[in-house]
């Protein structure tokens, strides 16, 4: 009676050939003419009624990045490839304007600084459809006083690539002209005018904080053109033979809300300024000499920590001092096993006493560049400015295994933010700001207040 109980409801082995035969071949023909019907369920571009159409611009993948040519590139390296695709898809997007011409160089600062002044204004430039750059220049810090940031101006490859940044242009962005000197601007006359603006400016910000960014990015190329073809402003609309000189006032620097533009632009805008030749070939013979003394000193793998040690003179007060940044270096030593360590600082007595404290604390032996290279390229290294000099620093620490630095210093912050370039490529996302975050970088400093801290830096900077 169990087994009989147990059988109702099945069928008869015999009876289930024909309907199995019947779903097997239903399954067959939906298989076969399924792709197009299917197709067109999964196709947004079908919902809209628009044609479906491949994108120009090819997606990288989680940690990677392709360039031009389908080659795998780091782009935390500091000699990256230029991933150009983003651009060019900003580029296409524009409303270009003729005759209007952007003035990039009103920077000043280290590296951080400089950057992102020059990335800022290039990036409003697009968005309002300049048509012109002049090559920006760059303002010379003073080498004995490191506080005034407003010396002579000097050319753009003082520190950077122009042939790269001029193809870079030249291939993704074929709309804009790149000019040398004022003067090869057609039109521009004998006694060029240059207007002055601040970005902001276009957009009402009742109830934003003075010191906020940028919240109508999305609507100021659009806001500016007007203003730029509105009589009442007093000018000429531009055009091929009449241009528009257009320069920021000073301060425009952290604006621009990075992510607006999608993680793409954002991760890669930042590969157009690449560290000139010379830079490049100082800081790679360093870093070369920099794994080969850490071998010599028993690590087998050559790993060392890199240190930015910030308490030159143009320090600020409210900046963590540098018992502070010494402690929280020396706890990340000692937690992270290093046994052997490399110091950027403008401060040689400074960089003295951290070794010493190194070596008693965490029994950690302490370098610098001037340690690491000798003759021909230690003479060329003296030769440099102080700025010049904390580039090679620069690219030392992007090659270090772990880096502990200071915040709000904007060398920190941008290192920080580079070396995050590893963990997804094209696609990376956002630093968490005030953490341990990507396991590459520690950054010691208040973290409280958003404004007073200077975090803003994190949501205005490109990589």
């Amino acid at each position: 009676m169990g087994i009989g109980h147990q059988l109702v409801g099945f069928m008869p082995r015999r009876n289930i050939f024909l309907p199995t035969l019947c779903i097997v071949l239903l399954i067959a023909a939906w298989t076969f003419r399924a792709p197009s019907s299917v197709d067109r369920w999964l196709d947004t571009s079908a919902i809209r009624g628009t044609t479906p159409a491949t994108s120009p611009y090819p997606p990288g993948r989680p940690g990677q990045s392709s360039n031009a040519n389908g080659v795998d590139v780091d782009l935390s390296a500091p000699d990256a490839p230029f991933v150009g695709w983003p651009l060019q898809r900003v580029c296409d997007e524009a409303n270009w304007v003729e005759g209007l011409v952007y003035i990039c160089d009103n920077n000043s600062g280290g590296i951080g600084n400089i950057r992102n002044y020059i990335q800022t204004c290039i990036r409003y430039g697009i968005e309002a459809g300049a048509t012109g750059f002049l090559l920006p220049r760059i303002r010379k810090r003073n080498d004995t006083d490191l506080a005034d940031l407003f010396t002579d101006y000097l050319p753009f490859d003082y520190m950077f690539n122009e042939k790269h940044f001029r193809d870079a242009f030249a291939a993704n962005c074929p709309q804009i002209t790149l000019y040398d000197n004022i003067k090869d601007i057609p039109g521009v006359g004998t006694k060029p005018y240059i207007e002055h603006i601040t970005p902001k400016k276009f957009g009402n910000r009742d109830g934003c904080d003075w010191r906020d960014q940028n919240r109508h990015t999305d609507r100021f190329g659009d806001r500016f053109r007007k203003w730029l073809n509105d009589p009442k402003a007093g000018q000429h609309p531009p055009s091929a033979n009449h241009p528009r000189l257009i320069r920021f006032n000073w301060g425009v620097l952290w604006d621009w809300l990075t992510y607006r533009d999608g993680p793409e632009f954002a991760n890669t805008f930042g590969g157009i300024l690449k560290f000139n030749d010379q830079l490049l070939r100082l800081g790679k013979t360093a870093l070369k000499n920099m794994h080969a003394y850490a071998q010599s000193h028993g690590v087998e793998d050559g790993k060392f920590l890199g240190v930015h040690l910030r308490t030159e003179s143009d320090a600020l007060g409210f900046w963590p001092t540098y018992n502070t940044q010494t402690d929280a270096y020396l706890k990340q030593a000692t937690k992270r096993g290093f046994e052997v360590a490399y110091i950027a600082t403008g401060d040689p007595l400074e960089a003295q006493n951290f070794a010493g404290a190194a070596i008693e604390m965490a029994r950690m032996r302490v370098v610098t560049k001037t340690d690491l290279l000798n003759d021909e390229d230690l003479e060329e290294l003296e030769s440099l400015s102080w700025d010049q000099q904390g580039l090679v620093d620069f690219i030392v620490l992007l090659g270090s295994d772990f880096f502990v630095g200071t915040m709000p210093s904007s060398f920190s912050v941008y290192m920080a933010m580079k070396r995050h370039l590893k963990t997804g490529g094209v696609y990376t996302r956002p630093y968490k700001v005030g953490t341990e975050g990507d396991g590459l970088s520690y950054l010691v400093g208040n973290y409280e207040k958003y404004w007073e801290g200077w975090l803003f830096m994190w949501d205005g900077m490109w990589p």
